[in-house]
């Protein structure tokens, strides 16, 4: 049956749910482009410790075949219709999602549908596969902008899933094959764990019925138990790995909210404050503007589903190091003793609102955005409760985030030198 949740619910968009327990969220949008795809809660976090690397390794694998298509079959079916078909995976989730025309849709639905449900694992293509992955983990660490993070993770959370670098490494994921491939997708692809998002000029109603057409047989599963998050995290640990390269790249950072917590929307509009995208930035005007010592300065807050974790990264020549540091500390310093004066807040809440939105108009984001929020919240959360929730951050509450997540014994450091 529809539902229709008035109370919080854009006009615009629809929710149904199969009798399996699988999702269905929808925005009516005059478009000839339609935007599609799953999200399922399986991600790094729910690999077994002899699965490191599995989430990701399934999220390609998702394209080699299913009980019916060769990976030939897949492609062409996409491509035919000048389609664009991709996918991703995070610590939490798998996303397969697609583009296509919207005389299309109902092609490309029962497409993604087959691959996220359906996929057979060829071992051919498992073989293959791995030196494609093998290739992109040594592109990886070839980019210590980025590895640096992973290795932070780690850091942070040694003992634990969410601290395994998402790729995997050679070692773990070359002993993965149809069997175990086959048993990680069976534990993880959960209908009632599952989302489909669509955003078109599409009439719902023929959504809900190609839904029950294509996904209403799928087994119901009983839901998995995720392993849960550490209730605390490292503190105070300062790593030096020695690494060749130009520059020093440097990371602090530690324990943070996670998605469902009050201060969340407060602690993102720190953030953005701090180090986020805009030239204005506390770090951006310290370290770059003002000085001329780092390209590239930002501050980060991920927030999961039951934890979270923050970080500020810069990378610079090594005989500004130090100083990039000291700067680095004396902003947050500055953030936990003085409120910011709440003229200046209200810019700030501006230019928020102002990012957000822009970034909403990105159509292909918006609408894993909404398969997220459906995932985690069960419904959409429109834009007018994320405005009322950062303009009732007040210059006291904001003080106080910055004294519980920026004290000194929640700061951790990396550095490659």
């Amino acid at each position: 049956m529809s539902r229709t949740r008035k109370d919080f619910l854009d006009e615009n968009i629809s929710y149904y749910e199969l009798n399996n327990g699988l999702r269905i969220v929808h925005k009516q949008h005059a478009s000839d482009i339609v935007y599609c795809g799953f999200i399922t809660d399986c991600g790094t976090r729910d690999e077994l410790p002899s699965e490191h690397g599995m989430a990701h390794y399934v999220e390609h694998l998702l394209f080699k075949g299913t009980t019916k298509r060769s990976s030939r079959q897949i492609i062409n079916r996409i491509e035919f219709i000048g389609g664009e078909l991709n996918a991703y995976t995070t610590k939490e989730e798998t996303v397969i999602y697609a583009a296509c025309l919207k005389e299309y849709f109902s092609r490309t639905l029962e497409l993604l549908a087959d691959m996220t449900f359906h996929s057979s694992f060829p071992t051919a293509e498992i073989k293959k596969e791995l030196s494609v992955i093998c290739d992109e983990i040594d592109s990886y660490k070839d980019s210590p902008s980025e590895l640096i993070f992973d290795d932070f993770e780690t850091l942070l959370y040694p003992e634990h899933p969410l601290g395994n670098a998402i790729l995997g490494t050679p070692e773990s994921i070359e002993k993965f094959d149809n069997e175990t491939i086959t048993a990680f997708r069976d534990r993880n692809y959960i209908p009632s764990q599952t989302v489909f998002f669509s955003q078109g000029d599409i009439p719902f109603r023929h959504i809900v019925k190609l839904a029950e057409q294509y996904m209403g047989n799928i087994e119901p599963k009983m839901a998995k138990t995720r392993i849960k998050a550490p209730a605390s995290i490292s503190c105070n640990k300062q790593e030096t790995i020695h690494k060749d390269t130009h520059q020093v790249h440097y990371i602090c950072g530690g324990k943070g909210y996670n998605i469902y917590d009050p201060k969340r929307i407060g602690f993102i509009l720190l953030n953005n404050i701090l180090g986020g995208p805009g030239m204005n930035s506390r770090l951006n005007l310290s370290l770059r503007e003002r000085r001329g010592l780092v390209y590239n300065v930002e501050s980060n807050y991920s927030a999961l589903s039951d934890c979270g974790w923050w970080s500020i990264y810069f990378g610079c020549d090594p005989e500004n190091a130090k100083r990039c540091e000291e700067l680095v500390f004396k902003e947050l310093k500055e953030l936990r003793s003085k409120a910011i004066n709440p003229i200046m807040l209200n810019r700030y809440k501006r230019q928020l609102r102002g990012q957000m939105a822009i970034a909403a108009q990105i159509q292909e984001n918006a609408v894993q955005n909404m398969g997220k929020s459906v995932l985690r919240f069960g419904h959409v959360i429109p834009w007018s409760d994320f405005f009322k929730q950062i303009d009732e951050c007040s210059s006291e509450a904001i003080l106080e985030i910055a004294n519980e997540i920026f004290s000194e014994n929640n700061i951790n450091t990396l550095k490659y030198i």
